[in-house]
């Protein structure tokens, strides 16, 4: 067994199941997908410890959130082998990688145009042909693959994403970490009826998501 092999291992025993993850489909992806593949060649010894990932090369700091929070998340969505899925704030596709093994059909966004091409790669090199990496901005999510039955938030937003609720199907619902008071928590917001029903995970911290930032108060 490789040495990224046996981290992956020890991630998942370590901070995934230990974090009240137990659904079989989740653990199965996260011991599958090389997390390693999906961080720049200087920061792969780090790719399996505890901690949001930077991955950007200049430009803004963009991540991969927590392995443990990863996991929470999608053991929370629920995501069934027939579902349409949108990914938001990819980075370098780590989390829409996941997804693609538990979904139909996954479609994930990247403000930085360079890291939604590395994404890109990388599904190609693990032979994932069910996802695709745009480059987009984090609020607008891709409306013509949509609607979705979820869509997952690869970090924080500190706003209410209207734009992306809109492309929830009926039925449909939203994760992800909720920074708009604090402590900040994970959510999950699901579509019933034309209406969008609020319910808290757990705690959670992670980076917020380019363009979900609130925005500054005007100050005298």
């Amino acid at each position: 067994m490789s040495g990224f092999s046996t981290a992956r291992l020890k991630m998942v025993d370590g901070q995934v199941r230990t974090s009240d993850v137990t659904d079989r489909r989740v653990i199965d992806a996260m011991l599958s997908v090389p997390r390693e593949l999906f961080a720049p060649a200087s920061r792969q010894a780090l790719a399996y410890l505890d901690l949001d990932l930077d991955v950007s090369e200049g430009g803004a700091k963009r991540y991969l959130i927590k392995p443990q929070l990863t996991g929470k998340l999608l053991q929370a969505a629920e995501i069934g082998e027939g579902d349409n899925v949108l990914v938001v704030g990819c980075a370098t596709g780590y989390l829409a990688a996941l997804t693609a093994k538990l979904a139909r059909q996954v479609t994930a966004t990247e403000t930085d145009s360079a890291l939604a091409a590395k994404a890109g790669h990388a599904f190609a090199a693990l032979g994932l042909t069910n996802v695709t990496c745009k480059a987009a901005a984090c609020a607008e999510g891709d409306a013509s693959a949509g609607p979705y039955d979820v869509i997952v938030l690869n970090g924080a937003t500190e706003v209410t994403p209207d734009g992306l609720f809109g492309q929830l199907r009926e039925g449909g619902r939203l994760v992800g970490v909720s920074a708009e008071s604090r402590p900040s928590r994970a959510m999950i917001v699901t579509h019933s009826h034309g209406e969008f029903g609020y319910r808290p995970l757990f705690d959670a911290a992670a980076p917020v998501l380019p363009g979900l930032e609130q925005a500054a108060a005007f100050v005298f």
